[in-house]
């Protein structure tokens, strides 16, 4: 199904042409479609018009009483196409305005590339037919260019079609309302907030239709480029909340995510799989911490710590803790992922996952059981296999320091306690002088990858992890790509019960 998501208000020359015209794109490329109307308090013809439509089309009509403006019209009709759409993956919604700007033959195009794998097309008015002042014209040229969107040279046209999985999820990770600024800055901000959840971002060319335009622009060419100015840090805050939440949530994905096929390239490489250690090496206070960046802005902090020594069902454990706080803006979260393990064998008997994010809070919790072969998760009463030598994501992170690394080679584990999600893979890809924590480094390059999994390590994140050339093998960057960028931990401080005098944590 096709949702078309229309607001209108005082359109009444032109919103009945337009959604004739969508009708008629329809019947020339037969889809399935719903045409969403949304008229915002209009003092001219509009309502009688839309009526009338409304008797031969497949359209539903949202009425308000009071103006609430484009944002909030368009913001609602989009939520109503998620509230009735049973299959988001496969249903998709276009943007469309009734003023004849976007001509709606574009539509084919945007449906064409969501059915080649897109899951948000924008299209791009770069041309014009027909004139416009030029004060306009030269708002219309530089309102783009203040709220940049990774990928797009035009963000603020307002004609997109989406994947409505991409708006639950970035719904998601947003309080109401979902659209803070207005105008074209709206068309903008729903870009920034819909493209980091989208799979494949893609451009398609259209003009803008100012010789079929009815009515003067409403736009004032010179407040608009004002507010663009001042809706910079909003477009900028989408996107850096996005990539914190990303970042804190992609650490422990492959638990909580859908899996994926495995490539195809995998039978024919080499597979070196070490032995796993027996014991754990790393000393009761190691604690290093990170500097989270999304580009040049400063998101946030991670540290990394072996918290003490405890006993799970009469196993002596090491216990490590993962904890992420930052924000920005409006926005906060503070995740803490606690793992137990067994200081004599490696393998995880209790995974801990706390998250607070804009006053919310949930925990999950499983207990391993690794000799008895299954795992069960709190709250749930049935046991679940797990591997032979199982480790949960914080757990991760530090066994693969004791593992022996050699450059060019390519490393198989299936040890993460979900058997689904295995195999984790890492490749050690090179050698590299590095600079972190106030010193250089010499580091090991490795790229992890879960191709049954997701987040951080998923096969298209391209994650990096940088670890000391050394016996400690410390974690002193980390690495991935989203579709609006990149994030990258960096090693800022270490604290150890034992230094020696290059003021590198030793192992006991």
């Amino acid at each position: 199904m096709i949702y078309v998501c229309v607001p209108v208000h005082n359109e009444a020359r032109t919103a009945g042409l337009v959604l004739w015209k969508v009708r008629q794109v329809f019947t020339a490329f037969p889809r399935e479609y719903q045409l969403l109307v949304l008229d915002d308090a209009s003092t001219d013809d509009t309502r009688e018009v839309l009526a009338s439509y409304a008797k031969v089309l497949p359209m539903t009509i949202v009425t308000h009483r009071e103006r609430l403006g484009y944002a909030r019209s368009l913001e609602e009709l989009l939520r109503l196409a998620l509230q009735r759409t049973d299959r988001p993956k496969r249903d998709c919604a276009i943007t469309l305005h009734a003023d004849f700007v976007h001509s709606p033959e574009s539509m084919e195009d945007l449906v064409k590339h969501l059915e080649s794998g897109a899951d948000l097309v924008v299209a791009e008015l770069l041309q014009q037919r027909g004139r416009v002042s030029r004060a306009l014209g030269l708002a219309r040229r530089w309102t783009p260019r203040l709220l940049r969107v990774a990928g797009l040279r035009d963000t603020v046209s307002g004609l997109l079609a989406l994947r409505l999985i991409v708006l639950r999820q970035a719904l998601r990770h947003d309080t109401t309302p979902f659209l803070r600024t207005e105008g074209w800055c709206a068309s903008a901000e729903l870009v920034a907030r819909l493209a980091p959840h989208a799979r494949r971002l893609d451009a398609v060319p259209a003009a803008a239709r100012y010789d079929l335009v009815q009515r003067p622009s409403r736009i004032r060419p010179w407040r608009q480029l004002l507010d663009a100015w001042r809706a910079r840090s909003v477009i900028r805050a989408a996107r850096t909340v996005v990539a914190l939440v990303l970042m804190a949530v992609g650490l422990h994905a492959q638990s909580d995510t859908a899996s994926r096929p495995d490539s195809p390239s995998l039978s024919a490489m080499a597979i070196v799989t070490p032995p796993a250690p027996v014991a754990v090496p790393f000393p009761v206070g190691e604690r290093l911490v990170y500097g989270a960046r999304y580009g040049p802005f400063s998101v946030g902090t991670a540290t990394m710590q072996v918290a003490g020594i405890d006993t799970i069902r009469g196993v002596e454990t090491v216990h490590f803790v993962f904890l992420i706080d930052g924000g920005a803006l409006w926005y906060h979260i503070h995740q803490n992922l606690e793992s137990w393990v067994g200081r004599h064998d490696f393998r995880s008997r209790r995974f801990l996952n706390q998250t607070e994010e804009k006053g919310k809070s949930w925990e999950r919790k499983f207990d391993i059981y690794p000799d008895s072969g299954f795992y069960r998760e709190a709250g749930r009463d049935t046991t679940v296999p797990t591997v032979a030598d199982p480790l949960d994501d914080a757990a991760f992170l530090y066994w693969i320091r004791t593992v022996p690394l050699e450059i060019g080679k390519r490393y198989e584990f299936r040890r993460y306690f979900r058997p689904e999600r295995n195999p984790v893979i890492v490749e050690v890809l090179k050698r590299e002088r590095v600079g972190v924590a106030g010193k250089k480094w010499d580091a090991i390059v490795v790229r992890p990858r879960i191709p049954n999994g997701g987040g951080i390590f998923a096969e298209k994140a391209d994650a990096r992890m940088w670890l000391s050339d050394d016996s400690l093998h410390i974690m002193l960057a980390l690495q991935s790509k989203f579709s609006f960028g990149q994030v990258t931990l960096k090693l800022k401080e270490i604290a150890s019960p034992k230094e020696n005098a290059d003021s590198r944590p030793e192992h006991p």
